[in-house]
C-alpha cells in the first residue's frame, strides 16, 4: 500500500517530502486451532505536501487501496484499515480510510 500511495502521489505530480514520508503497520493475530491467523492490519501514513496539494493528496489517499495489488489480494481475508497524518503547510489533518 505504501508503494501504491507513493506512485499515486508521483503520478499526480504531487511534490511530497520523501524524507518524512513513511508508514507503520500494526497487525492483529488470532489463534485458529493450533495455528495463528492474521485477522487485521492497520497502516498509518505520515505525508507532508505543499498546501495547494492537500485536496489532490486526500483524493489519492481515498483511492490508493483500489490500485494496490497486495490490498486487493487479501482484503476479503484480512480486515485492512488505514489513516494518514497529512501535513499541508502549517496544518496537519488526519485522513481515515473506510473499512
Amino acid at each position: 500500500m505504501y508503494g501504491t500511495l507513493r506512485g499515486a502521489l508521483a503520478g499526480r505530480k504531487i511534490e511530497f517530502d520523501r524524507q518524512s514520508f513513511g508508514a507503520t503497520a500494526e497487525g492483529r493475530i488470532t489463534g485458529v486451532g493450533k495455528t495463528i491467523r492474521i485477522s487485521a492490519i492497520h497502516v498509518h501514513y505520515d505525508v507532508a505536501v505543499p498546501p495547494e496539494s492537500r485536496e489532490a493528496t486526500e483524493r489519492a489517499l481515498a483511492v490508493h487501496t483500489q490500485g494496490c495489488p497486495a490490498h486487493q489480494s487479501v482484503k476479503d481475508a484480512i480486515a485492512i484499515t488505514w489513516d494518514a497524518s497529512l501535513k499541508a503547510g502549517g496544518e496537519t489533518v488526519v485522513v481515515r480510510g473506510e473499512g
